[in-house]
């Protein structure tokens, strides 16, 4: 079990499953998600593994279920890819989840599953096509009646008594003499797409040279495209000709156009005798496909009904395939045997759930541990609190085995359900809000923010929350948690700097007193009138009446000195934390040397790495501390600057003009310095000099002649040689040869790690200054949109009507600029800031991420 700072302790197994029961047992270990295996068959090919054939049928049948869900290829119809989901989602109808646990399916049931897929494929493909093709001839006799009734037959009787009166005029686009009388006329009746009937005119006008008349008229009623079932206008045409050579030009035009023709009788009697036809078949039509349609629906049921528990169930024996093509068999080919990383606490219920799976096989799987030389992976189990804060650690890097952790336990499987685990390491639970609180407090800001998350945590379980596919609402909801802290800590360091939408609250009597001063100095009206700035001076009596009881006083809100004090206060606040925050990192480095039995890290790296920070900018902590204790009031105008004796502590030298702090500063100063360059040769040689000393002793007593002591660790365990067959297929991990120490290896990697510290010591404490910056910064926005926006909108007028009118305005763009500018753009600048705080300043000190997850073989993760 991990213990409260580190992640579990990971061992890897053996597992013996009969052949009988393999395929139970791998199902029953992807239901609890306990181990991971690893795959015994590495360097054998994808195709020549055991059950290939197996993975292709599900593969084929996931294939079907996606042609199913899509329609698409199921047949060579243009159907649209989505036309499933559609249909479901207009008949009112979801593919709901499956209900309950549906565990994998018996290898036998797939041929069942295959069979009653490819009848509901078929089924499927046979209703969508008649649906669509008795879409399309209710299509084609709807653009029949329109031609039919679209009042074409008006032209049709001019063009008759154009004929017999004027036949030597030219009308409309006729560049010839009407032909003789003699001739035959005849029509061309059709419809044609909208955007094509330009074209198709101007052609045919070119290419029979006028020898027509042409009427082109938009429908009067949308009509359903068959493909798409969305309306559509069609433009109806009739064409009257003269001369058989000019209608086969039309109608080879109207084909490359792909126009519908249809027949057109020129007795208007006819006309309607046919247009009454065509709409009584278009009402039988109508009637045959909506039973087409109603068993369409029917259908779709049964895909609602039986498809997402098939998908789920074939899902998880194709991972059972997969996994048992990780397996090597025995040589007896009665068992396959698996190797699997597993954490120490689950043995017990992995024991018990393969007895269980394998009872009926006759024949108990078995289950040991075994000794392995590569390192386990990363265990650290999460629960709906702890998985946001686990994420920012793991996203600069997922630790070493049983490394310190920074931040919190990862979910594994299935367990983490079952499992609450205590928390391991609070580090960044709490460190990450509280940094992000620091540039962020406001008791508003925070306060809000609070309330979303806690709306959030209140809706966690509602089906709608979890299942939004908004992106951006996907990251606030995870990281629920994460606000609901960050915004609780805003509203603690908001009552610290007394600012609540920038303006202070007097939640207690001020510390100082406004009424001692004008007694005690003598204030006339004539003074008050040649000064406008009046100082409060805490050295007369009854001025400064002590301490604000938290956090600051809020007249200092009213001083024109303000911006200077806070200055002051948030850029030396910024440096205690930083080199806290950094001198917490180095002792927890001390907690990863004692693990892993790294003594020799205790005395050359962890203790002149103490050295060197607290010599130097732990010095500049107690400077800080010192003077907040020691210079009052009455001294303050002489008050020496810590920021020259820092300075001079460098170089070595003295300013008359800046008194010391306490006798004997110079010289503690120097010894400090000459102490902490004195740490730079150790943490660069210390480390690479013992190794080589280490390596040394190893070597020589390699060298002592002990053949029997050399023979009992080289030959194999008698007992190990003579176990059965089976388990002679199983790899036995050997001693490995002791690698050869590269001396200017360890010496480049020492000279970067000295390196980077010693100048990170020095750059991460002044980039731990962004506390300051962004705190000044997020104050001062604050103040700007309140005295631009609230401040002018209170100053507007004075009558209780003019006020409420323009109120309504001016508070809704203040408000909506807090949430855009305050909370959604600072919230996410100062989030930036905290997480580089954590991953370079923080995490560097003891953390290196070289590691990898423990990632269990579990169906939970195929299910979602």
């Amino acid at each position: 079990m991990g213990s409260m700072f580190r992640s579990e302790e990971v061992v890897l197994v053996q597992l013996f499953l009969p052949t009988a029961a393999a395929y139970t047992c791998v199902s029953q270990l992807g239901e609890l998600g306990l181990v991971e295996f690893r795959d015994l068959n590495a360097s054998v090919s994808a195709f020549q593994r055991r059950f290939v054939v197996d993975v292709r049928r599900c593969e084929e049948l996931e294939k079907t279920f996606m042609a199913i869900s899509w329609w698409w290829p199921l047949s060579d119809l243009p159907l649209h890819p989505a036309f499933l989901q559609e249909e479901v989602r207009r008949a009112g109808l979801a593919l709901p989840p499956p209900e309950g646990v549906l565990l994998a399916p018996p290898p036998r049931d797939l041929l069942r599953i295959q069979e009653e897929t490819d009848r509901l494929a078929q089924e499927l493909r046979d209703v969508r096509g008649n649906q669509q093709a008795l879409r399309a001839q209710l299509h084609q006799l709807q653009l029949h009646s329109a031609v039919l009734g679209q009042g074409h037959g008006s032209q049709c009787a001019w063009l008759t008594l154009l004929g017999r009166a004027c036949p030597g005029r030219r009308r409309g686009r006729l560049a010839q003499p009407l032909p003789s009388p003699a001739w035959t006329r005849s029509f061309v009746a059709g419809a044609v797409e909208p955007h094509k009937a330009a074209a198709l005119e101007r052609l045919l006008w070119r290419a029979c040279r006028g020898f027509l008349i042409a009427s082109f008229r938009e429908t009067e009623q949308q009509l359903e495209d068959p493909v798409t079932g969305e309306p559509a206008t069609w433009m109806t045409f009739l064409i009257s000709y003269w001369g058989e050579q000019i209608g086969q030009k039309i109608r080879k035009i109207t084909d490359c156009f792909h126009c519908y023709v249809f027949p057109f009788a020129e007795q208007e009697e006819a006309r309607h005798g046919a247009l009454q036809q065509l709409q009584q078949q278009s009402h039988e039509l109508q009637e045959v496909l909506g039973e087409t349609e109603r068993f369409l629906s029917q259908v779709l049921g049964r895909v609602q009904r039986l498809l997402p528990p098939w998908q789920v169930q074939i899902r998880k024996m194709k991972a059972v395939y997969l996994a048992l093509n990780q397996c090597s068999v025995s040589t007896t080919h009665k068992c396959l045997i698996a190797e699997a990383w597993c954490a120490t606490q689950d043995l017990p219920t992995l024991q018990q759930a393969l007895q269980d799976s394998s009872s009926e096989a006759g024949v108990s799987a078995v289950v040991h541990r075994i000794p392995c030389r590569d390192m386990p992976p990363t265990l650290i189990r999460t629960n709906r609190f702890t998985a946001s804060f686990q994420g920012i650690v793991d996203a600069y890097g997922v630790g070493r085995y049983q490394e310190v952790n920074p931040g919190e336990r990862h979910r594994m499987g299935v367990l983490a359900d079952r499992v609450d685990p205590l928390p391991t390491a609070p580090y960044t639970i709490i460190t990450f809000p509280f940094l992000f609180a620091v540039m962020f407090g406001d008791v508003g800001h925070g306060l809000l923010m609070f309330l979303f998350a806690l709306a959030m945590v209140l809706a966690e379980n509602r089906p709608a929350v979890k299942t939004a596919q908004n992106e951006i609402w996907q990251t606030f909801f995870g990281g629920r948690y994460l606000l609901l802290l960050m915004g609780l800590f805003s509203v603690y360091t908001g009552f610290i700097y007394n600012e609540c939408f920038s303006r202070a609250t007097a939640i207690f009597p001020s510390g100082w007193s406004v009424a001692a001063m004008a007694n005690q100095s003598g204030w006339s009206d004539a003074f008050l009138a040649q000064h406008p700035l009046l100082a409060l001076d805490p050295n007369v009596t009854g001025v400064f009446l002590g301490p604000y009881p938290f956090g600051i006083d809020p007249i200092w809100s009213l001083a024109v000195n303000h911006l200077s004090f806070l200055n002051s206060f948030k850029m030396k606040m910024s440096v205690i934390l930083g080199v806290t925050h950094m001198t917490f990192g180095v002792v927890l480095g001390v907690f990863n040397h004692l693990h892993f039995g790294q003594w020799h890290r205790l005395l050359l790296e962890t203790l002149p790495e103490l050295v060197f920070l607290l010599g130097l900018f732990g010095y500049l902590v107690f400077l800080i501390a010192y003077k907040w204790l020691r210079i009052m009031a009455a001294g303050a105008a002489s008050a020496p600057s810590i920021l020259i004796h820092f300075i001079n502590m460098f170089l070595f030298s003295r300013s008359p003009t800046n008194q010391p702090l306490f006798p004997g500063q110079e010289v503690v100063q120097s010894t400090l310095v000459v102490l902490a360059l004195a740490m730079v040769p150790v943490l660069l040689l210390g480390t690479p000099l013992f190794l080589r000393w280490q390596h040394r002793r190893h070597s020589r007593r390699r060298r002592q002649p002990n053949e029997d002591k050399t023979g009992l660790l080289d030959v194999p365990d008698a007992s190990m040689a003579s176990q059965g067959s089976d388990e002679e297929k199983a790899e036995s991990p050997g001693d490995q040869e002791e690698v050869e120490l590269v001396l200017s290896e360890v010496f480049m990697h020492q000279a970067i790690h000295t390196i980077e510290f010693c100048l990170g010591c020095i750059s991460n404490t002044a980039s731990y200054l962004r506390l300051w910056a962004l705190s000044l910064a997020h104050a001062q926005l604050s103040e700007v949109l309140w005295a631009m926006v609230m401040r002018m909108g209170l100053s507007m007028g004075r009558e209780m009507g003019v006020v409420a009118v323009v109120l309504v305005p001016i508070f809704a763009a203040f408000a909506v600029m807090t949430v855009a500018i305050l909370l959604v753009m600072e919230g996410l600048s100062a989030f930036l800031h905290a997480l580089r705080l954590h991953w370079v300043e923080f995490q560097n000190k003891f953390y290196s991420g070289t590691g990898y997850k423990l990632s269990p073989f579990a169906f939970a993760v195929e299910d979602e």
